[in-house]
């Protein structure tokens, strides 16, 4: 299957552990990613229009450089388009509009096969200091109840399908081992942007249930502990170390069963 997102940092959380996750289960995917840091429907809605370059282009997240979004959603014959809301404007309604009607009528007549969902983000952790987490009163579960009413409003005005990733985290947190309030570990790295290992792979996890149809729960992947960023003039490959030791197999078969419920719940 091939997927492309028109998103922002936390597409390219998603998709991380997207390819080796599906791989595990006997799937195989390519994933297109058209990046701008902190981009809104809005500014994807501007870029539609003047064609600027604005954007990095990844495949299977490696970078291929500058682009403007027509190019990327031309590409390739995409089979799934994914839209989403810069996270600090994902609780307030009126953001959306008419920005995700126009980018998604902009998809369909580049990628007429394709089939649009909405990437749902997450709240931000309980002593995030993103600066417009006081659009939320600084409160996760108040920020979680707004985003979801807000994605779902705007994945119901384009009649596409929500791809669950905040509801996971919600429900992850539910849980002690993910709750820091409690002692437990954070599922982001910075109070927004999901943790390298455990964040990531449950938003892959999501991805994987929603877009392909698999279920996560019968994986085997344990995510690597060093990242790939790039090739060096030799063409050999480099990696950097992730600053987290390897993950644990217990708390990732709890993140793969709370991927599947979040799922389940969108059918």
């Amino acid at each position: 299957m091939k997927i492309l997102s028109i998103g922002n940092s936390f597409s390219m959380d998603a998709q991380r552990w997207v390819p080796e996750l599906a791989a595990s289960l006997g799937a195989e995917v390519l994933l297109g990613d058209l990046y701008i840091g902190g981009c809104s429907l809005e500014r994807h809605a501007d870029n539609m229009r003047t064609g600027a370059p604005a954007y990095e282009y990844s495949e299977n997240n490696r970078s291929l450089g500058a682009c403007k979004l027509k190019t990327g959603l031309i590409d390739r014959d995409w089979d799934v388009v994914t839209l989403q809301q810069a996270s600090h404007f994902s609780g307030l309604k009126e953001t959306y509009y008419p920005y995700i009607g126009q980018l998604a009528d902009y998809v369909h007549s580049l990628c007429p096969k394709a089939k649009i969902y909405v990437h749902e983000t997450w709240a931000y952790e309980y002593n995030s200091t993103h600066p417009q987490f006081a659009n939320y009163g600084c409160d996760r579960h108040k920020m979680h109840s707004a985003l979801c009413e807000a994605y779902e409003g705007a994945a119901s005005s384009i009649g596409a399908p929500l791809i669950p990733v905040g509801e996971a985290v919600a429900l992850a947190r539910q849980n002690p081992v993910f709750d820091p309030e409690k002692g437990g570990m954070p599922l982001t790295r910075d109070g927004f942007h999901l943790s390298y290992q455990y964040g990531r792979y449950l938003a892959a996890a999501v991805w994987c249930e929603t877009l392909l149809g698999l279920d996560s729960r019968n994986s085997s992947f344990v995510p690597q502990d060093r990242e790939f960023i790039g090739h060096d003039q030799n063409g050999a490959p480099q990696y950097r170390p992730l600053p987290e030791t390897r993950a644990d197999e217990e708390k990732l078969k709890l993140l793969r069963a709370v991927a599947h419920e979040a799922a389940q719940k969108t059918l």
